[in-house]
């Protein structure tokens, strides 16, 4: 899994033709600990899924690119299911979970992705 470091890595995993995952973790939060245990496990069981992640502690203007760039307020931890140019799916604390991330995944591949 690729961590993002520069506004660039963010907009080129944003805008692939493929779904891909994006995380913003927060080293200092438990719950985003919980949330980086359930993408990792979740990623695991898919390793061909592309997958990416912001450090939010080591790469602020990172975080913040990719809220501004979606759309989407910050929050920490936060998940998106991205694809050219916008997401497709996103949650933020409890709501990430591997469960929730295969459930959503599924959804977008059988909408057309």
């Amino acid at each position: 899994m690729e961590q993002l470091t520069s506004p660039q890595e963010a907009d080129a995993r944003i805008d692939a033709d493929q779904p891909t995952w994006l995380l913003k973790h927060s080293t200092a939060c438990p719950i985003s600990h919980g949330a980086l245990a359930e993408f990792e496990r979740y990623i695991a069981d898919y390793p061909d899924e592309p997958a990416a992640i912001v450090v939010i502690q080591r790469n602020r203007p990172v975080s913040h690119h990719v809220a501004e760039r979606l759309g989407i307020r910050h929050e920490s931890p936060q998940l998106f299911l991205v694809q050219n140019g916008a997401a497709l799916w996103h949650a933020s604390h409890g709501g990430i979970t591997a469960a929730a991330m295969a459930r959503n995944r599924e959804r977008v591949v059988s909408d057309g992705g």
